[in-house]
């Protein structure tokens, strides 16, 4: 005898349709983009020289945001460093960027153009200060840089600010008692390699590729710069934004020191204006955020980002759209 499917009455049909549905929505809602795929237009990301951390994190976040707002487009500029990226967002060139506190802060205390409308989105990773030598060189301090030639960063970067502090701290004057070479990490490594410096400073993310590249075929030694800390943070604002810290060994893993290497730190914020519009900052900031894991396979120091440090943006009052942001992931 033929077996006979039950009947299924109206109301338990209904019922499970509404359950399809539910599940169907549920599956579209976790497979759309992250963010709001309704904003539209473009926006510029000022970086930093094409072998820095700053340029490569720029790379690997435009990726994400092309997912997480497929609508907007994300042009990068590389710079010269972080006085340069200040300039840009403040005049308009560039509508977000990565830059060092220490430079936020003297931006604001010199009074440069612009400096009001900026505004602070995440802190993002701090950078290490980095003396990098042959691995045959005397230099055991920057006090030992007397009369050689130094790399100390390009005119718009970061490093030099940091480089001219440290020289000065050091008894050093930074015009006068070494040769200073104004060039960029893109170049530091080779002129090193080749002889044509003596030591180039670098502040960055650990590892730096540029460097960790230099030290697979050149040998090199990092100089510690942790007896000039205390010193440093003595001077006051904007040299207050360093800290003490210390690079593990294994930071070069093929450089010439046989213990770990006493320096300091400044902590990255990525930086607005209060012009940008708020929903977009709010899911540039959930981007940020969100995507610090696969960011952070290829630049380590983007695993540093944090969700419960991200909001301290000081010098910089915090943008709306971040806030908005953070105040819908509080716990």
């Amino acid at each position: 005898m033929p077996l006979v499917p039950p009947r299924i009455s109206r109301r338990h049909a209904l019922r499970a349709l509404v359950a399809v549905l539910a599940v169907l929505g549920a599956l579209v809602w976790w497979l759309r983009p992250f963010g709001h795929p309704d904003l539209k237009g473009g926006l510029t990301f000022s970086t930093g020289v094409n072998t820095g951390v700053y340029h490569r994190y720029g790379e690997l976040l435009d990726q994400a945001l092309s997912q997480d707002i497929p609508g907007v487009k994300v042009r990068l500029e590389t710079s010269e460093g972080s006085q340069q990226n200040l300039q840009r967002v403040a005049s308009g060139e560039a509508d977000f960027t990565v830059a060092t506190a220490d430079a936020v802060a003297k931006y604001g205390i010199d009074r440069k153009p612009g400096a009001d409308r900026l505004r602070g989105v995440a802190r993002l990773y701090d950078d290490y200060v980095q003396l990098v030598v042959p691995a045959g060189s005397p230099v055991q301090s920057a006090r030992d840089l007397r009369g050689r030639r130094v790399a100390v960063g390009q005119p718009g970067s970061g490093v030099r600010l940091i480089s001219e502090r440290l020289l000065t701290a050091a008894g050093l004057d930074p015009d006068r008692d070494v040769t200073p070479v104004s060039i960029g990490i893109d170049t530091m490594p080779a002129e090193l390699e080749a002889g044509r410096i003596d030591a180039f400073f670098w502040s960055g993310g650990l590892p730096t590729n540029a460097v960790r590249e230099l030290s697979e075929r050149f040998d090199i030694r990092l100089v510690q710069l942790g007896d000039l800390v205390e010193q440093l943070q003595a001077s006051g604002s904007p040299a207050r934004y360093y800290r003490s810290a210390v690079m593990p060994q294994d930071a070069y893993a093929r450089a010439r020191n046989t213990s770990a290497v006493a320096t300091l730190a400044v902590p990255n914020l990525l930086v607005t204006t209060e012009e940008t519009d708020p929903e977009l900052t709010e899911q540039f900031t959930r981007t940020v955020i969100l995507s610090r894991d696969r960011i952070g396979h290829e630049v380590h120091a983007a695993q540093l980002v944090d969700l419960r440090t991200a909001i301290y943006t000081d010098p910089l009052d915090l943008h709306e759209g971040a806030r908005r942001y953070y105040r819908s992931v509080k716990p």
